[in-house]
């Protein structure tokens, strides 16, 4: 029998989008419970803190790195049953999308280029162009670190909201299976659909750059300062709902191309924070909090952040 592996020569900067992080203590790769059990007892056996990682493309590290357990699923897993489809949490977004395209499966065409995986997707309940990764989602699968049990938990259970889940709420479960309900529809559409998608980010998203996307989330219009929505030509987007991206924002109050050592806020799309010259941690940090206090100074807004710090 296999015996998970814990690895301790794993810096951050490794296996996160940014670039960006010190070492490991302990790096688990798990694909399987009983894998997930071992690395719970390493952190519990020698006292450390755990984090369960996706694909680190949301994710802004410590440059101190990590002083416990770094738990990272890569059940990869797909069974299609009809319409209905089970993938396992460390499947890509990417992979997931190729297979929805070669069976003709509709539904999830929103999330062409999204980086990640299946399982961060669910976590964050991520989203673009209208959609979010909730709307097909029939059930949801996750190990329960305090109790050692599994739960099963329907669309309505996992309490999505905005970039949110009860599993982002807790912070205490590993997600490991996601159905969703799809349908049928035209192979070649599909595909189109799904490249226009991944087309648009390319363009208009500063890939050449690390990142960890959308640093702020955007602002609900039904939460907005009555002054903020006043203000002459202030731009308003359905993502479903209605709310003033946080990009707009932060390029009307000039703040594109700011640096602070090695991180930059991108030119291109304000809502990134860039990686252009070997930025630390303390960098992306320090931009972080002069967006913050600058937005709120003109648009008496305060921006929250969408991506995750450790």
């Amino acid at each position: 029998m296999r015996k998970m592996k814990p690895r301790s020569d794993v810096e951050l900067k490794d296996v996160t989008n940014y670039k960006i992080g010190g070492r490991i203590l302990y790096f688990c790769e798990v694909d399987k419970v009983e894998d997930i059990v071992e690395a719970l007892n390493l952190a519990e056996t020698e006292h450390l803190p755990f984090f369960i990682l996706g694909a680190g493309t949301n994710l802004l590290a410590s440059d101190a790195g990590f002083p416990g357990v770094v738990i990272k699923p890569v059940l990869r897993s797909i069974e299609l049953e009809g319409s209905k489809l089970k993938v396992g949490s460390g499947l890509l977004v990417d992979e997931l999308l190729n297979f929805t395209i070669e069976h003709a499966l509709s539904g999830l065409e929103w999330a062409g280029g999204l980086p990640g995986t299946v399982g961060g997707a669910v976590r964050g309940n991520a989203g673009a162009f209208n959609g979010e990764t909730k709307d097909f989602i029939t059930e949801v699968i996750s190990f329960d670190t305090k109790t050692g049990q599994l739960v099963k938990r329907d669309n309505t259970a996992c309490m999505f909201s905005y970039r949110n889940s009860i599993f982002k709420a807790k912070g205490d479960e590993v997600i490991l299976f996601v159905e969703f309900n799809l349908a049928k529809g035209d192979r070649g559409a599909i595909a189109e659909s799904v490249q226009e998608k991944i087309d648009f980010r390319k363009i208009r998203h500063p890939l050449e750059f690390p990142s960890a996307g959308s640093v702020f989330k955007n602002v609900d219009v039904r939460s907005a300062p009555p002054e903020l929505l006043a203000i002459p030509g202030l731009l308003i987007k359905n993502d479903p709902f209605p709310v003033i991206p946080a990009a707009h924002l932060i390029g009307r109050a000039g703040l594109k191309g700011l640096r602070e050592g090695g991180a930059m806020i991108s030119e291109k799309h304000a809502n990134f924070i860039v990686n252009f010259n070997n930025a630390t941690s303390s960098d992306v940090r320090k931009l972080i909090e002069k967006v913050k206090t600058e937005i709120m100074s003109r648009f008496g807004v305060r921006l929250e952040e969408e991506i995750l710090l450790i």
